[in-house]
């Protein structure tokens, strides 16, 4: 038996959810959401939805930020999820480079 796998609809997430999650677990905005990929202010953190609801999210780390900053952080979304009706898993980091002559970014992830 083939089992079809389900497309995530990005027209469908619950971006403001997620939204509220960041801002009141860390007091940070959203600076830019694409596809599945929400963007914190100052490209700290993101957090990838894995369902429209919002109830699984995954989050990745700024290869660049301070270990004891970064387990901080995650545990007060992670909390704040919950109280949220969310799970919010640790993925691992990830790296951003702009490439040269134009404001695209590649995103390389590193798992954990």
């Amino acid at each position: 038996m083939n089992k079809m796998k389900r497309k995530l609809n990005p027209e469908l997430y619950e971006l403001e959810k997620v939204r509220f999650i960041i801002k009141d677990a860390c007091g940070l905005d959203v600076a830019y959401a694409y596809d599945d990929l929400v963007f914190a202010e100052h490209g700290l953190f993101l957090i990838q939805f894995l369902d429209n609801a919002a109830t699984k999210l995954a989050c990745w780390f700024n290869n660049e930020m301070a270990e004891l900053q970064e387990i901080k952080m995650f545990d007060s979304l992670a909390k704040t999820a919950l109280l949220n009706n969310a799970l919010i898993t640790y993925k691992g980091r990830f790296m951003m480079n702009q490439k040269a002559g134009n404001k695209e970014i590649d995103i390389e992830f590193v798992y954990m």
